[in-house]
């Protein structure tokens, strides 16, 4: 089991950027690879960014240059830095570990990016 608390999410100003934060738990130990979700209103949710064990990373073409991702030192925290963001980037964003194939979710973090 993996439980993931994200945080950093808020309201900004178009342009504006943010560090979202997600700390893992739990066994850690065999997690293959972490990335971040997000869901605006009535749309499905979508990958945003993925970082695997092994340090590579991809990125939806919509955020490229624009967002992130990393590994803190501990490798249980990963984080995406978010710059130059949109109105259409507003959506709620959420951590996501797969392990052993299993995926696992954090709560979700509301990021608001006003025009």
């Amino acid at each position: 089991q993996v439980q993931l608390v994200e945080s950093g999410g808020g309201l900004v100003q178009a342009g504006g950027s943010l560090r979202l934060s997600c700390a893992a738990s739990g066994s850690i130990f065999s997690i293959n690879a972490m990335g971040w979700y997000r869901q605006a209103p009535g749309k499905q949710r979508e990958l945003v960014a993925i970082i695997t064990r092994g340090g590579c990373t991809n990125y939806q073409d919509s955020v490229k240059g624009r967002f992130t991702i990393s590994r803190g030192n501990t490798k249980n925290t990963v984080y995406l830095q978010m710059t130059s963001l949109k109105p259409e980037d507003t959506a709620v964003y959420y951590c996501n570990a797969v392990q052993t194939g299993v995926p696992y979710w954090g709560q979700g973090t509301q990021v608001t990016v006003s025009s």
